[in-house]
């Protein structure tokens, strides 16, 4: 389970994100670190013995700095108030589909998917869905599946016209369109902080494996 010093670290830091207060509470945010590392730590056990993909990863695979890149960016707060992880083949920095946990106060969640990937591994996924749709159609209309994610594949990137080589009478069409393949399901601040947590979160990710595995095995 997470440490409720760990949630109230992220609820104190978005209401005072700035260098002084952080290096004033600079042990507070190590301490918190430390959490968030020892649960992926267990994450990454759970789910190496259902995704052999995942077993090889270690924390620091998965996880991010807490220092925000704010050279181009009109937010200049210098640090990101949530924690999380990513937990896919090759590690984070890989175009690979995976598993994601994001703990930030009110706004906890967890799902994952293929977030905007690059136009070569973008049209091998949708050639992949084109090809076998049938199989798709089963991974993501599945009742668990649909049970967990009710909302089902996120749409707020998606083109206006059919992706150049496919047309509107594409059965598979709604997916092709996509320029991310992501779900996701929402945490209270309460169930993340439960000890049930750890195996809330891997039966969320169990059942995404066959969603995960399907991209991956188009990037090959």
């Amino acid at each position: 389970m997470l440490q409720a010093s760990t949630v109230k670290f992220l609820k104190d830091l978005k209401k005072n994100n700035n260098k002084p207060w952080f290096e004033k509470n600079k042990q507070v945010y190590l301490d918190a670190k430390d959490d968030i590392e020892l649960f992926v730590e267990q994450v990454i056990e759970g789910l190496g013995k259902i995704d052999a993909d995942v077993k090889p990863l270690h924390p620091k695979d998965c996880t991010y700095r807490i220092y925000r890149d704010v050279r181009f960016s009109k937010d200049k707060t210098p640090y990101k108030t949530n924690m999380g992880a990513y937990l896919n083949k090759g590690g984070k920095k890989s175009p690979t589909a995976g598993y994601y946990m994001h703990i930030e106060p009110g706004r906890n969640m967890a799902g994952g998917g293929l977030w905007m990937p690059q136009a070569p591994e973008l049209n091998k996924v949708r050639q992949e869905i084109d090809y076998n749709f049938a199989e798709w159609s089963k991974i993501v209309g599945d009742r668990t599946f649909k049970k967990v994610f009710p909302d089902g594949l996120e749409t707020e990137e998606i083109l206006s016209r059919p992706p150049k080589g496919y047309d509107d009478e594409n059965p598979a069409i709604e997916f092709l369109k996509l320029k991310s393949f992501i779900v996701t399901r929402t945490f209270t601040d309460a169930e993340v902080q439960a000890k049930s947590f750890l195996k809330e979160l891997l039966k969320t990710f169990e059942t995404m494996g066959d969603f995960v595995h399907f991209m991956n095995r188009s990037l090959e």
